[in-house]
């Protein structure tokens, strides 16, 4: 089933950060903001794992995550973003992370990630408030 809409998909393309929201399993909350993040499908965000050390311990205790992203509208010269929740994945090889990898290596070669993180989103909400 599509959770994640076209709108959305637009929205996600045109974020140049994403906050990506984990906790732990004590519930202890951690919120880093993501350059290397994108929609792979209908229900799925990749993010690009360079640097991270409190997410991956804490999806690996607690795989609830939420991850944030939102852009300017130009015709109305406001935001427009959604959060998504959902379940994260920690891939170290396969498709997925040669995929993510060569994304990053073809935008920063300095940098070599050490994992890809898959969100299987079952939520999605728009971020911005209506009257």
């Amino acid at each position: 089933m599509a959770i994640i809409t076209e709108e959305m998909k637009g929205v996600a393309s045109q974020t140049r950060l994403f906050a990506v929201a984990t906790s732990s399993k004590d519930g202890v909350p951690n919120v880093v903001p993501i350059t290397f993040a994108k929609i792979i499908s209908d229900d799925e965000i990749l993010i690009v794992d360079n640097y991270m050390v409190k997410t991956e311990a804490n999806i690996k205790e607690n795989p609830q995550a939420a991850v944030s992203c939102w852009a300017l509208n130009p015709e109305t010269n406001s935001f427009v973003g959604y959060q998504f929740k959902g379940n994260a994945t920690i891939e170290y090889s396969g498709k997925t992370f040669d995929d993510g990898y060569e994304w990053v290596k073809s935008k920063r070669p300095h940098i070599d990630p050490k994992a890809v993180i898959v969100v299987k989103i079952t939520e999605a909400y728009d971020l911005v408030p209506h009257k």
